[in-house]
Order: C-alpha cells, then structure tokens, then sequence
C-alpha cells in the first residue's frame, strides 16, 4: 500500500489516473478507514488530499458558498455566514457521527462514500447543490444528486476528484429543514430521512420547492411530485397531506432489523411534513 499528500489538485488526479491498481482518497477518514480496519477494502494507493491549498475552506462569494472537500463538519458548524443561509444543510451535517467524528468527517466523504442513509445528501440535494469534479479530462460542475448510483458506488470516473460543494446564495423568503428518524437519541444510522427547501412569495405562497427523502431506495430521491403537491399553495393541510401522501408513495425501501418496508413509507411522510413546516417558517411562512 502506498500513502501520498498531494500539495495540488493536478498531482492527486494524476496520481489516481495513474494508479494501476485500487485507490481511495483521504479527506476526514472517518469511513475510509473503519472499512479498512474491518477488511472490507484493501487500497494499492491512499491520497490524503488535506494539504491541497484551499480543500479546507468554506468560501462565501456573491454566487453563495463553495465548500472544500476536507472541510470538516465541525467547521461547518462554526459558520456563521452558512448556518444563516442554509441552516438545514448544516444541521445534517452535524448529525453525522460523534463530537469527536464531526472534527473529522466531510459532506464529500458522506457523498462518496453513497450510503443511501447518509445523512448530508438528502439536505443537499433538497438545497439543489453541486458537485465540482476535478479530472484528467478538466472541471466538471454536477447536481449532487448525479454523484451516488447505488450502495457504495458513484458516477465518478478513474482519477475523479470532487474538490467542492457549491450552494447558490439562498433566495429571499427561502427555507429549509433536514430531519432523520433513528432508534436511538444520537450516533445512530437513519432509518428515514426527507429534506426540503421551499421558497415562498410576497403572500406566503409556495413559488418553488425541493423534496428529497433518504434511507428509502438505493440512492437518495428528489421526489418532484412532492414538490409540486406543495407549489402554488401556502402551506395548509391539505398541501401537507398530499406531501406526506406522495413522498410514502415514492418510497422504494427494504425490511430490515431497523425497520420494516411499511414502517419507512409511513415515516417519510411524517417526516416530509415536518420539515416542509419547519422551512415554511424559516421562510418567513405563518
């Protein structure tokens, strides 16, 4: 096994394009190496991309914020600036793991890594943001939700890096709002979650909507029926009903010790529900 720090991003692509054999990339480590500890992946190459200059920022621009790979979900916490803009990205990020795990974890790792659980990819598809992809073949912008194609597994090719998140600056009357159901208070795995970002109009109507549930089908989904039940409306209880209906009905989950196929499609709705109130009010809704 091989171990390199790249100091720029034109080395760490070359290495891994170049890298005859398998390779992971390093950024917080946090399931990289619990799944080499357990035996389930053996690197030829590891690339720790954390000394790249710039890969541990959080920049805010006119456009809206550019989050580096190794940015820590700590640090993001401690942003004041994106707390404000997007609070329910960040609160999914905080989620993730432990005190200690949160120093080191990343939403690119919790992307890349493509459990259908993870708990950032559903609050950042709800905010419609996008991956910047470094490569042989130059820079890439793509929507988040292109990234993870099953368990395990993303549409990145051979020498692929993403060097960023990207979220636009939040509209006026915008909101949004992440919540996860887990068995346990903390440190758990969800079960079900549902993300959702809604911007609203002068009246308080509902003028554009993202709808995204996790844990629920072998990739995150953006559920655009659910979106439209909520478009055109201020957030009453019929336009929550027909959310919560149609996000149970977009559910494509597994039985399992954690929960059963009828107990995820009943929760995504109770969930979406929720969080669509929550970021109604965050919106300025009343």
């Amino acid at each position: 096994m091989r171990y390199i720090r790249p100091l720029s991003m034109e080395d760490a692509v070359g290495q891994l394009a170049g890298s005859p054999g398998t390779a992971a990339i390093l950024a917080g480590g946090s399931d990289l190496l619990v799944r080499m500890k357990g035996g389930f992946i053996e690197p030829d190459l590891i690339v720790d991309i954390k000394a790249i200059d710039g890969l541990g920022e959080i920049r805010e621009t006119a456009e809206g914020f550019s989050i580096g790979a190794a940015v820590s979900c700590a640090l993001m916490g401690e942003s004041a600036a994106l707390k404000r803009e997007w609070p329910g990205v960040v609160e999914a990020a905080k989620l993730i793991g432990s005190k200690q795990v949160q120093g080191r974890c990343t939403i690119v790792g919790n992307l890349c890594n493509a459990s259908p659980a993870a708990d950032s990819v559903p609050a950042l598809v709800a905010a419609g943001a996008r991956a910047l992809i470094v490569g042989p073949g130059g820079r890439r912008t793509v929507a988040v939700e292109a990234v993870p194609t099953g368990p395990g597994k993303t549409s990145l090719a051979k020498g692929e890096i993403i060097e960023a998140i990207l979220l636009d600056r939040r509209a006026p009357r915008s909101g949004d709002a992440y919540l996860r159901f887990i068995p346990r208070t903390e440190m758990d795995i969800a079960v079900v979650s549902a993300g959702v970002n809604l911007t609203l109009d002068e009246q308080g109507v509902v003028k554009s909507a993202r709808v995204a549930l996790g844990a629920v089908a072998p990739t995150v989904l953006l559920v655009d029926e659910a979106a439209e039940a909520l478009i055109g409306r201020k957030l009453d209880e019929a336009a929550l009903e027909r959310l919560a209906m149609v996000c149970s009905g977009a559910c494509r989950p597994i039985d399992d010790k954690r929960g059963t196929v009828e107990f995820r499609r009943k929760v995504a709705g109770v969930l979406a529900r929720r969080a669509a109130t929550t970021a109604y009010s965050r919106a300025g809704g009343k």
